[in-house]
């Protein structure tokens, strides 16, 4: 965190992660998947193996409720709703308990873990509940002053590595960052210690202190101010939390512990009940150009995205290639068992002509 490209990106993040534009999309997102999913409930049939489970439905339109609830305080600026039990906060745990039940066959799924490639009509509504998440979207939510729990981000890693946005079954957009990234804006002489109530909405920065003391005895003023981590949102009215420090070998954990936060930047967005411009966090990556490929240079598997479009053959397999178009979700495959019954397979999927 010390150096300048790195405050720059991850200031940029939280802003975005914060921003009404962002908590709009998820919800928008929401709607979609909630809606097919209702489709899926009504019209699969009943014998169907990938049939979706109706119980979750309540649950689906309870969140899209709290999603309209929280971004109508959002949009003026009252940003409680990302405290413990608010809104948007409870969205962000309904969510979660959706994704994790969302298809709980035993052939893909155990105790509320995903443990295969999800069938292709199911992993079609999986595709549509991912479109609400983003990586870092937890970043406003509030910290309980507990022991053993600290702030969200320790290092800038957790924002800024590409492998944090990719996952067992499915990997996250990353950020498009704009060419030039507005600077971090000079440090503030706000600063508070963990466990004190956070004055007010906005990025802070994790420091340490040093006074001088009179006689080299009783601490009297600052002498100097250090980074100590990661950039965090903090909200409001939350108690500042403490960050991660040294691994406890005998207990095989990292201990938390206090430090001092110093405002970087109070959030005063939609204050006024503007939306302003806020296309600039949501640039599409510009695509690769597409090369011809020979065949067996491009593999991927049951459940993920086609990169090409083109003829494939599934690896393993006496078969004749299919045509995924790119951006096509890669199928199973149906294969005889001994008995002569169909069964869907988890396969890899080979490149063998590119359009």
């Amino acid at each position: 965190m010390l150096d300048s490209e790195t405050r720059k990106r991850v200031f940029w993040l939280l802003k975005r992660l914060t921003s009404y534009s962002l908590w709009a999309k998820k919800r928008d997102a929401w709607e979609v998947f909630a809606k097919a999913f209702e489709n899926a409930v009504w019209t699969w049939p009943k014998n169907d193996p990938e049939r979706m489970d109706a119980d979750l439905l309540p649950r689906i339109y309870e969140t899209l409720s709290l999603y309209n609830k929280g971004l109508e305080e959002l949009g003026k600026g009252r940003r409680f709703v990302w405290r413990t039990g608010e809104s948007l906060d409870v969205v962000m745990d309904r969510t979660g308990m959706v994704r994790n039940f969302l298809y709980t066959h035993p052939d893909y799924w155990e105790r509320g873990s995903q443990t295969a490639p999800y069938p292709v009509k199911v992993e079609v509504l999986n595709r549509l509940l991912l479109a609400s998440r983003y990586e870092g979207d937890y970043a406003p939510l509030e910290v309980p002053f507990i022991p053993r729990m600290s702030a969200r981000y320790s290092s800038p890693g957790a924002l800024l590595d590409p492998e944090r946005y990719r996952y067992q079954f499915y990997q996250l957009p990353y950020p498009v960052f704009p060419a030039e990234i507005p600077d971090v804006p000079a440090t503030t002489d706000l600063i508070i210690s963990s466990g004190q109530r956070v004055p007010v909405d906005g990025i802070w920065e994790p420091v340490t202190v040093e006074r001088e003391k009179a006689f080299g005895l009783v601490p009297t003023g600052v002498k100097s101010v250090a980074n100590n981590g990661c950039f965090n949102y903090l909200v409001n009215d939350t108690k500042a939390p403490n960050v991660r420090g040294q691994w406890n070998e005998a207990e095989s954990r990292t201990e938390c512990v206090g430090t001092h936060w110093r405002l970087l930047w109070e959030d005063t967005r939609y204050k006024d009940g503007v939306i302003p411009d806020e296309s600039t966090y949501f640039r599409e990556a510009t695509p690769a150009k597409q090369t011809t490929a020979l065949a067996g240079d491009i593999e991927v598997n049951t459940g993920e995205v086609c990169p090409v479009s083109g003829l494939w053959a599934p690896k393993g397999y006496d078969r004749g290639p299919v045509r995924f178009v790119v951006g096509a979700v890669m199928s199973d495959l149906l294969v005889a068992d001994v008995l002569g019954e169909q069964k869907a397979h988890w396969v890899v999927w080979h490149l063998v002509k590119a359009d």
